[in-house]
């Protein structure tokens, strides 16, 4: 009878062990797949997706099934952190992947240490990761190294006044920043510093100011829709000074919503929109050209930089909790510091207890828009 007992025992054991090795490790997600930042929102929700197929068919996590409970923040603030306030108290997730926007991020981020679990934002101004917020971490290059490139590009065409024209919400905001320090660093003058709001529709009074001004060189920092307003306008008012683009515009939608006026647009963005034109042995070109393939096939449509970060923040988690062993997100996060040599859509991930984006300005490259395409500067 006690020999039957024990028998019956483990095997109770053995059925609790099996369904607690099938639990399934519950990830949080929050991006705009819908509101003025759906272009960015949308590719990162399908990304996403993607890759936890990809992770479940090849038998999970930790030997556990990838589960993502995923809120819509509508490219809201109040709305992203209430998603957030609900992923960590009712869903209990390991980790949060987004937002997608830099406003939103910087909405939230704040909580994150009081909530306990980490967040690898799918959004780029330096804010998010400067100073280092211990739970905090992100994916797309800093605006920082974006301006760095596109100033080196300004410089080798000759100019030496510049003018500026942000947008006034969260990435504007930090890319205007990081421009006033960086454009007199680079030897460069600035001649006009303009903002327009997200909403605007007709952008002609800042740049007839600007077109007045011995301006070499006009830079629009944001996204769209705002940049492709600018660069119609730009057009209409037959400017010659040449109108350079940041990298909040490296998707195939803003060269629909500008049009002609897109032709010859030159901005910086990450290899993934020109990743066929990358040499052989590129160390990114594999995994870059796969990811489009399985995107391309997935959903018929282009790639974009911003669904790479969906990508680049699954791969990232994936590496932390098979480093820790545990989903535990003190753990999780820990392990996010020490994942160095990750080959993403973004760049090459070197993360540290001081560095939590883990790239440098060579993540960019600087791309001309040709006959509605990127194309390769080199």
């Amino acid at each position: 009878m006690k020999r039957t007992c024990l028998i019956l025992l483990a095997f109770i054991f053995l059925l609790v062990s099996q369904a607690t090795a099938a639990e399934p490790i519950r990830i949080g997600a929050v991006f705009s797949s819908t509101g003025p930042a759906s272009f960015l929102g949308e590719p990162e929700r399908n990304s996403l997706a993607m890759a936890v197929e990809g992770i479940n068919a090849a038998g999970g996590i930790l030997g556990r099934p990838v589960e993502v409970i995923q809120y819509d923040d509508e490219t809201e603030v109040n709305k992203c952190v209430l998603a957030v306030e609900k992923l960590a108290r009712k869903d209990r997730v390991s980790a949060i992947l987004g937002p997608t926007t830099s406003g939103n991020t910087l909405a939230v981020m704040r909580n994150m240490a009081r909530y306990g679990i980490p967040l690898i934002s799918c959004a780029s101004s330096d804010k998010i990761v400067l100073p280092v917020n211990p739970w905090v971490f992100k994916v797309a290059p800093s605006d920082r190294f974006a301006i760095e490139t596109l100033l080196d590009t300004v410089l080798a065409a000759g100019a030496r006044n510049v003018a500026i024209l942000t947008v006034s919400d969260g990435y504007g905001q930090s890319g205007r920043a990081a421009l006033l320090s960086l454009i007199p660093a680079a030897g460069l003058t600035l001649v006009a510093d303009e903002v327009y709001g997200p909403k605007d529709t007709d952008m002609t009074a800042q740049l007839t100011k600007i077109r007045g001004l011995s301006a070499d060189a006009v830079i629009c920092w944001g996204t769209n829709p705002g940049p492709a307003v600018i660069a119609r306008n730009h057009r209409q008012l037959a400017m010659t000074i040449p109108l350079y683009m940041s990298h909040g515009v490296a998707s195939k939608k803003f060269i629909e919503l500008a049009g002609e006026a897109a032709e010859g647009l030159i901005l910086p963005a990450g290899r993934l929109i020109v990743a066929g034109q990358l040499p052989d042995g590129h160390p990114q070109k594999a995994m870059l050209t796969d990811y489009a393939k399985r995107y391309t096939a997935a959903y018929g449509s282009a790639v974009s930089t911003f669904g790479g970060h969906a990508w680049d923040a699954m791969l990232l988690l994936k590496a932390a909790m098979e480093k820790a062993g545990t989903d535990e997100p003190k753990a999780v996060r820990d392990a996010l510091e020490s994942v160095t040599g990750l080959v993403g859509t973004a760049g090459i991930f070197n993360f540290s207890p001081t560095d939590h984006n883990g790239l440098d300005k060579t993540a960019f490259e600087v791309v001309r828009i040709e006959k509605g395409d990127w194309a390769l500067l080199h």
